[in-house]
């Protein structure tokens, strides 16, 4: 369900991308210094195609950890330039931004609890903490095994040796 809106607004970014023209230009130059091409419509394009490629993953659940992650960084700059907010002067207009603005970031939310999520799995962190304590416990009953078998040893040596002592007197 999460991946179906990036999924057809990366679809409508793809097919029309001169209709954000007028709202990403403004993007564009501020990234040209970076290094990124002063092109609306290639950056458009792009972020509609992470936005597709990273919904349909996490919609048939292949790599959705890495696609979230895709999907919600392509939603930054996204929130960024479609829901400025703060620049309105309009009242309505601005109410009207904020809530898509905040619409962005609870997506956002949710694309980043989908990145850690592991299905009811264990994480990568709690399996090598547990591989961890189980080596330790493994080389602790190896030591107590030693020790319990060194201790046997010398009681089977010393009473070899007394018997040893009694058969020669």
């Amino acid at each position: 369900m999460l991946a179906a809106i990036f999924v057809v607004q990366g679809l409508e970014q793809l097919r029309h991308p001169s209709a954000l023209n007028a709202k990403v230009a403004p993007f564009a130059e501020k990234l040209a210094p970076l290094g990124l091409p002063n092109d609306p419509e290639l950056l458009v394009r792009a972020n509609g195609a992470a936005m597709v490629g990273g919904g349909a993953l996490l919609a048939t659940g292949r790599v959705p950890r890495v696609a979230s992650l895709v999907l919600a960084g392509a939603m930054v700059p996204t929130t960024y330039v479609g829901h400025q907010f703060w620049a309105e002067t309009d009242p309505a207009a601005k109410r009207a931004q904020r809530i898509g603005f905040l619409k962005n970031v609870g997506l956002i939310g949710g694309l980043l609890l989908a990145s850690v999520d592991t299905e009811g799995k264990p994480g990568l962190a709690y399996r090598a903490g547990l591989a961890g304590s189980s080596a330790k416990r493994t080389a602790k009953r190896a030591k107590r095994e030693a020790k319990l078998a060194t201790r046997a040893a010398r009681r089977e040596a010393k009473l070899a040796a007394t018997q040893a002592h009694d058969a020669l007197t």
